[in-house]
């Protein structure tokens, strides 16, 4: 069968790859096209575009490149009727995905899958008419999602499991079969390090990086070790570490740099799943310009406590959020001191996490999505014989 994926970002390119091995793995003829990165690429099949084109945040850099984002769904669009694939795959990335699901939906007759499915829980509820409108079948990852979707809205969704235990399972192992390799079985607690994730978009990094470093720079005694977004150029980073701050950049090696940290500090997004999953004690950084009206917008829009997964997950706050007006340097300072070792909240974290990876459930995301979706497919074709 043939498979069109499209993906907006780092992360995405990382668990859709993941699936696409276990599509091949149920289809032994599967093709694929897409829009994605260096990973799907990997798995093989044809890239179209890369996510680096694609992969605009916020109001002002949108509309700088309006132009480019609409040449890149219409080119989107005609690639999909051309190519015309057993199945049109969305991972993430709402803002273009639910416009191509639309198009799809109204001008062809292909089914949409929905892998990762829209947070439409924390903000924008009203995209629920569009996804039943549009979605034939959605994935979700996030265990909490099977009450939002599926009693409050009564759309039926699959719940798969979260792919990040998946990705980071698989790197233990590799990690694992090396025995040669320094972090093979490194413990975390042997290295003096703490982590800073500032982000994966520039106006993230601009915004959270320098006051990261200054905070994490009160406690000498530490390494600083920044982990680079793949999609982020090494030069933009120089223009954002404090004068005098000393910090190892590395790209491309998030979990390394982690497993080799005692603490964190971590902007918002998916690494702060990542975090908790590898068991690492962190503080969520998110600073925003405008905090207090940031602050206030938030209680107003946002339908949700958290804005981290973590908490999410356990629907409590068991990691320090720092959003808006309360991401401080001081605030960080005495946040961070805290979850270091014989920190007075760091021994409760690490307890907290054992709950919510129970919670998450086994590795095995991305397989259950694949096979579920090559069995739906096969359902379809049977009961459409003539399609």
């Amino acid at each position: 069968m043939k498979y069109y994926l499209i993906v907006g970002e780092a992360s995405g390119d990382l668990h859709a790859s993941n699936l696409m091995k276990s599509l091949k793995r149920h289809d032994s003829e599967a093709e694929f096209r897409f829009y994605g990165g260096d990973k799907m690429a990997a798995v093989g099949g044809t890239l179209v575009k890369h996510y680096k084109e694609l992969a605009y945040m916020g109001f002002i850099p949108v509309l700088l490149h309006a132009r480019t984002i609409l040449h890149n769904m219409e080119l989107c669009k005609k690639d999909i009727v051309q190519w015309n694939p057993d199945v049109v795959i969305l991972v993430d990335y709402p803002g273009f995905n639910l416009k191509i699901a639309r198009f799809v939906h109204e001008q062809t007759s292909i089914p949409v899958y929905y892998y990762i499915s829209p947070k439409i829980w924390a903000w924008k509820e009203y995209r629920i008419k569009n996804i039943k409108r549009d979605v034939d079948e959605l994935f979700s990852i996030l265990p909490f999602e099977i009450d939002f979707f599926e009693k409050k809205h009564h759309y039926p969704i699959h719940y798969v499991g979260n792919p990040c235990v998946d990705a980071i399972q698989n790197y233990l192992n590799e990690q694992n079969a090396k025995a040669s390799h320094p972090s093979a079985n490194a413990n975390p607690s042997d290295h003096k390090t703490i982590a800073i994730l500032a982000g994966s978009r520039k106006q993230e990094i601009k915004d959270n990086l320098s006051i990261m470093l200054r905070a994490a720079a009160k406690y000498p005694d530490y390494k600083l070790m920044l982990a680079g977004a793949p999609n982020i150029e090494p030069e933009f980073y120089q223009q954002y570490i404090p004068a005098g701050i000393q910090v190892d950049i590395q790209f491309g090696k998030t979990y390394e740099i982690l497993r080799q940290s005692v603490a964190a500090l971590v902007t918002s997004g998916t690494a702060t799943l990542e975090t908790a999953i590898l068991r690492i004690p962190q503080v969520v950084c998110y600073y925003t310009p405008l905090g207090r009206f940031i602050s206030f917008l938030r209680s107003k829009i946002l339908k949700v406590k958290f804005i981290s997964l973590v908490n999410l997950i356990v629907n409590r706050e068991i990691v320090r959020e720092l959003v808006a007006d309360t991401m401080k340097e001081e605030n960080i300072v005495k946040e961070l001191g805290s979850i270091l070792p014989n920190g007075e909240k760091r021994q409760q974290m690490l307890a907290d996490y054992e709950v919510m990876n129970r919670i998450l459930g086994p590795a095995g995301a991305s397989e259950r999505a694949g096979k579920m979706m090559t069995e739906l497919l096969r359902e379809k074709a049977r009961r459409t014989p003539n399609s």
